[in-house]
């Protein structure tokens, strides 16, 4: 089992952010707990970051908010950086671009703290060592939180069912918001169809999930 945090960055969780994602200080605690949680039971976190530079693709002053947004997780900024609550242990961070994936697996093996993910567009599987590192970590169980559920979740959770069909998603629904939060349900309700199970934090924290259908 991995835990999977997405974008649990300042830019998206403070109000004050450039990019702040509606009700997401009120999932701050939530937050911290799962991550002490995955800690203290000796979980890996695998965590992604926007990490943008002026010219990213993503970014723009007249954004469509589908595909653009206005410029946020500026590198070297304080918005870039995770919440406190998010803290990672010992991060090995992956850059987005292609890694010898052999060099890269043996980096992986010898590693014993979180993980994070740099990506210069929501979709974290545009980071191209993805794949690498779940090879090698090779989780029956995904449990997957954070920001935004109708964009960088959303992207995350689509991806891991497309590459990694027999490994369980567990999305914790009291620990993801959304910048349009009138999406939601559809979403929720399509990845219940594919097979994702909806959980909530008391679950993970009780080691229920196992249970929960």
């Amino acid at each position: 089992m991995i835990f999977w945090d997405v974008d649990t960055q300042y830019d998206f969780m403070h109000a004050d952010g450039k990019l702040y994602v509606p009700g997401s200080e009120e999932i701050l605690d939530t937050i911290a707990a799962l991550t002490d949680c995955a800690h203290a039971r000796g979980i890996t976190i695998v965590a992604s970051a926007d990490d943008h530079v002026p010219g990213h693709r993503e970014l723009s002053d007249t954004p469509d908010w589908r595909e653009t947004f206005p410029p946020h997780c500026m590198r070297g900024t304080p918005g870039q950086l995770k919440v406190a609550e998010s803290a990672l242990r010992d991060p090995m961070i992956i850059e987005p671009e292609p890694e010898d994936p052999a060099a890269l697996a043996a980096r992986i093996r010898a590693h014993r703290g979180d993980f994070l993910l740099h990506k210069h567009w929501f979709d974290v599987f545009t980071n191209a060592n993805v794949g690498a590192l779940l090879d090698v970590l090779d989780p029956h169980d995904v449990v997957l939180y954070g920001v935004a559920l109708d964009v960088c979740n959303r992207y995350a959770v689509e991806g891991l069912l497309r590459t990694r069909p027999a490994t369980r998603i567990h999305l914790v629904a009291d620990a993801v918001r959304a910048i349009d939060a009138s999406q939601s349900p559809a979403l929720l309700q399509e990845w219940q169809r594919r097979g994702v199970r909806l959980v909530y934090a008391h679950e993970v924290l009780a080691g229920q999930i196992d249970t929960v259908v």
